[in-house]
């Protein structure tokens, strides 16, 4: 990767060589497909949609397991399995069986359509499993709006039915957007009726399939995002026994949803912990290797995981520069300890510097809604 100023990779090679590994690996994201069965308006990687017989790239099995290896002693505790779709993959059985032998912990991100009876078992088997399945609507005709194929929403039901009954409380996953907005409580009382543990409402992100949604107007502005994220914690959680999170920011999010006996998960952003491997075998920061060069660190055939995770120059960076060298809002708000720009990727994407400002928070900023509770106190003499 080219060392220019305007990369990400800003550091010198000496004060890299400085650094002694002190972050732990604790989890891979595999991007196990390249395409997808369903063709997603909003998708943030954008794979190619797989129709009939269709095939793409996927990862082996041996690089699987060989990953998995070389992971182990950097303290791998977790893999995360996604896509495209993950299913997709031709011999996933083999890879839940890897992840299972190595008493790691399975994360899996669905659209729920390829799940069968016979693979959520072989879930349930693992350690302390986790499956996401991504509904946008309460019903057919919005969810397969979004999801774009006919036929997905009933096939999704039938996926998340499978997965309760291995034993399994699966995560609903709704992206929330201009034309599924009045469906967030009906999407709720789904989750409730499928027999979910969660509901999480994701924010569409500006990159690829969403950035032209963010274009063509279809997503909600900054206000109406900031009252739907305070509608849904304080009120809508108050309603429902399911547990909800709404992703927007930790700077706009109650105290008692980050801290307290209401909060969901620990808040904090996994970037120094991770590290992403695509589907043709490259390391990258995440799924954003996709569409983002630069953000590729190197290939699994040819370079150990170790060289990758210890010297990598991107990793470094953010290791040396979080949180102190966000720009913007972030470099002034109180949670950027916690929130840690929370996501470098976009900011990247967005930019082009992995300092910058979350966009939802600088837009948040530029008209007057960022919370003045959560900003630092200048000390700057008026």
């Amino acid at each position: 990767m080219e060392n220019t100023q305007n990369s990400p990779n800003t550091q010198s090679i000496s004060a890299q060589a400085a650094i002694k590994p002190k972050y732990s690996l604790n989890t891979i994201y595999f991007y196990l497909t390249e395409g997808c069965n369903l063709n997603c308006r909003h998708c943030w990687i954008m794979p190619e949609s797989i129709t009939g017989d269709g095939k793409r790239p996927v990862l082996s099995p041996e690089l699987f397991a060989s990953i998995l290896e070389q992971a182990k002693p950097l303290g791998l505790a977790s893999v995360k399995l996604t896509g495209g779709e993950p299913f997709l993959h031709p011999r996933i059985e083999e890879l839940i069986d890897a992840v299972k032998m190595r008493d790691l912990r399975l994360v899996i991100e669905t659209n729920g359509v390829l799940c069968s009876e016979a693979l959520a078992k072989k879930i349930k088997e693992c350690k302390n499993p986790f499956v996401s399945v991504s509904f946008d609507g309460a019903d057919a005709q919005t969810h397969e709006w979004v999801r774009g194929v006919k036929g997905s929403f009933e096939k999704a039901k039938e996926g998340m039915r499978n997965l309760v009954k291995a034993g399994l409380r699966p995560q609903i996953i709704m992206t929330i957007m201009r034309r599924n907005l009045y469906q967030i409580e009906a999407v709720v009382r789904m989750a409730e009726s499928l027999g979910a543990g969660s509901v999480k409402f994701n924010i569409v992100q500006p990159t690829a399939r969403g950035e032209k949604m963010h274009q063509a107007n279809e997503t909600l502005t900054i206000e109406e995002l900031i009252n739907l994220g305070s509608w849904i914690e304080t009120d809508l959680c108050a309603r429902t026994y399911l547990r909800l999170h709404h992703s927007h920011p930790p700077a706009f999010r109650p105290l008692g949803r980050i801290f307290g006996d209401k909060a969901f998960g620990s808040g904090l952003c996994g970037v120094l912990g991770i590290i992403g491997v695509l589907a043709n075998g490259k390391y990258a920061l995440c799924g954003i290797g996709e569409t983002v060069p630069e953000l590729v660190f190197g290939d699994c055939r040819s370079d150990r995981l170790e060289d990758i995770w210890n010297t990598n120059a991107v990793l470094n960076n953010l290791r040396l520069g979080m949180p102190e060298k966000f720009e913007g809002i972030c470099a002034d708000c109180i949670m950027k300890k916690r929130c840690l720009g929370h996501c470098v990727a976009q900011n990247y994407y967005t930019s082009r510097n992995l300092w910058a400002g979350y966009w939802y928070c600088q837009e948040a900023e530029k008209k007057g809604l960022f919370p003045t509770s959560r900003k630092r106190i200048s000390n700057k003499v008026t």
